[in-house]
Order: structure tokens, then sequence, then C-alpha cells
């Protein structure tokens, strides 16, 4: 079994500048055997931090994290079971090849550390190259290999040893996009053959969006959601996690019982019938910028005026103002309007919420240069 269990899991340290700094702040969480769980979430939030206890890199200052049956460690009994012994596998951000050893050494590293007969080196290092497409490549060094090569390289080296989880530490954010795309559905493909946990650390949501069973959002060394990712891009609990999980607008707006109008313009209604959070009369109306319609015919939605028009890959983006408020709206490319025109719009599926402290804003940075 490899269902991994943290309760009650604290970590705590401190800098120069601060000194005490809850980094993980009473993290409960199971994670399923063969399941591919992200976490997500901005720097310094703790996603890493949480990582590096699982994995036996770092100590608990509270709680405990078993992996399986058997706890790995325990902070009130002193329990603690180094990183060679627990059965995991990790990749990291900075792909961690040894550039003074050529593919074959790099991969059997780990496999020599435990001491394993030369003939079974051989054969699980040729199955772990064929399984990363590096087979030929053995005699190869690190220098002479791009960046993607370079990452298989430390995945065949974490699947060599046919680990129960895999750790994977924001393995793709060094590759340019086209590869870091391709190498999302490889991961895929090598936990179908090799049936390991996966635990992702990521701050890209379309990483995790992608890759993932379930997923978690943290914030501040809290969790905040944990769901599918349709679960949690579909009804994020609050504004964090709806900002954070795609392109999102956020009007400041007030409203009465079947409208919200922004801040300052009475005379530009917004049709809004949602009643939770009804006692709040300000607050936050959320929406996709795919998910407001654009229009110039008179009366078919909210006024405004167009300020910008971005032509992308996928769609054209407008900038439209709404009184003293900018939000972004994406059309399909037949949508062509004027920059300085009138429009309306109209929102499909917005949502309300609370307005969040600035004190929260500046504690996110704040930790980002702990």
């Amino acid at each position: 079994m490899s269902k991994i269990i943290l309760e009650n899991v604290t970590k705590v340290f401190s800098t120069k500048l601060v000194p005490r700094v809850v980094a993980v702040d009473n993290f409960n969480l199971t994670i399923q055997e063969g399941e591919c769980f992200s976490f997500l979430g901005p720097s310094g939030c703790g996603k890493t931090t949480t990582l590096r206890m699982i994995a036996g890199f770092e100590d608990l200052s509270e709680g405990g994290i078993w992996i399986g049956d058997n706890p790995v460690s325990i902070k009130e009994k002193n329990l603690y079971v180094p990183p060679e012994q627990r059965g995991l596998g990790m990749v990291f951000q900075s792909f961690a090849v040894w550039p003074h050893l050529n593919v074959f050494e790099n991969v059997a590293f780990p496999l020599r550390v435990q001491k394993r007969p030369k003939q079974e080196i051989q054969s699980l290092v040729a199955q772990a190259l064929t399984h990363t497409d590096l087979h030929g490549s053995e005699k190869a060094y690190p220098s002479d290999l791009s960046g993607g090569q370079q990452q298989r390289i430390a995945l065949a080296r974490s699947i060599v040893t046919n680990p129960r989880v895999m750790l994977l530490d924001e393995p793709l954010s060094n590759l340019d996009p086209k590869l870091r795309e391709s190498m999302r559905f490889e991961i895929k493909e090598l936990q179908k053959k090799f049936n390991f946990t996966i635990i992702f650390v990521t701050h890209d949501q379309s990483e995790a969006m992608a890759l993932s069973d379930r997923m978690l959002v943290m914030d501040l060394g809290k969790i905040i959601q944990v769901g599918t990712p349709r679960e949690l891009y579909q009804s994020p609990t609050n504004q964090f996690v709806y900002g954070f999980l795609g392109l999102s607008n956020f009007i400041r707006v007030v409203r009465d019982k079947e409208n919200v109008f922004p801040v300052g313009a009475s005379n530009l209604p917004i049709p809004f019938t949602d009643d939770a959070n009804a006692t709040e009369k300000e607050g936050l109306l959320a929406s996709r910028p795919n998910e407001i319609d654009i229009s110039q015919q008179e009366g078919s939605g909210t006024k405004g005026i167009i300020e910008k028009r971005l032509y992308m890959t996928f769609c054209i983006e407008y900038h439209v103002r709404l009184h003293n408020q900018v939000i972004r709206v994406h059309t399909s490319h037949s949508k062509v309007f004027k920059e300085g025109s009138a429009c309306y719009v109209s929102f499909k599926n917005p949502k309300w919420y609370s307005i969040e402290s600035k004190e929260r804003e500046e504690e996110r940075v704040r930790r980002q240069i702990y």
C-alpha cells in the first residue's frame, strides 16, 4: 500500500527577518494509493516544505506522516525514517543530474547505493532508459543533452528503484512550453506503467489541472480547498482559489435585490440574483474572460468602452472599461470591434466573493522573500 497520510503536520522556522514563520499550519490530508495528487499555490505558501517533510528532507515541528501502514515521521515520538528508507522517488526542478557521470551511471546511482548486484543494475537501468526514451544514450553526459533529455535522466533515476511514491517538485518549470506539455503526458504514462502514487508540486495551474486526479490549493501555509480539477475550477471556495485557477476578472460592486453595480456607477446595473452572502452589500463579482459576451447592440448588456484590443493565438482579448474598472473579455477572431467604441457586456456565470483583506496579500508578498 502507498497511501500517504498527514495528520496535524506543522512546520515552524525562523529567518533573519522574521523570528517565527508558520510555513505549514496544521496540515491534514490523505492521498490515496495510485492517485496523482497536486499541491498548487503561490511561492511561499508551504507546498515545497510539505513535500520535503514527506520526503524526509525536513523534520516536522508537530504532527505525523504515514506512508502506507508505516509511520515515517512522528514528532511527539521523535520518530524519523531517513529519505533512503521511505521507498520514494523524487524529481527536482533543477534536474539534479551529476555532470561528471554519464547517463547510465546517473540512473544507476541509487541502485549502487543499495548495493544491488551488477546484473540486476544492468537490467533495471536498461528498462528505465527504455521507458524514458533514453535508450542508446547510456554513454552520453548531461552536458551533451538538451534540458528535456536531462529531465528524462532525472525521471529514469527516480523510477529505476520501482518506488511506491513519486515526488515531483516543479519538475517541468525549466522546460520550454511545448516540451513541458509533452512531458506531462510522459509522466502520466510512466505512472500507468509503474503504478506509483504521484505528489506533484507546482504553481502552474495548467499543469495541475492536466495531471491531477485530485488537487489542493494552499495559501499562507493552510489548505484552502481540496477536490478534483473540475470541482475546484467550477466551484472555488473563495476569491483566492478563483483567481489562482485561471484568468479572472474581479469587479468591486455594491448590490440591491436583483442587480449589482460597479462601485460609483449606479447607472450600470449588472443582473445578479445569487443570494449567497446576502447580508453583504459590497463585494467582488468574479467572472472568466471567456464567460462574458460582448456586443455593440444597445441594451444587450452592461454598457462599457473598449479601451484595448489584443490579437492572441486562440482569441481576441478586449479590455473593457466599466466606469473606473477594467475587465478582460475573450472572443473568437470573428468578433472585431474598434478601440474606443461603446459595447455591451453580459456575464454568463458570475460569482460573488467577499473582499479579501490587504493584510493577507501583504503576508503573501512577505513569504516570497523569506
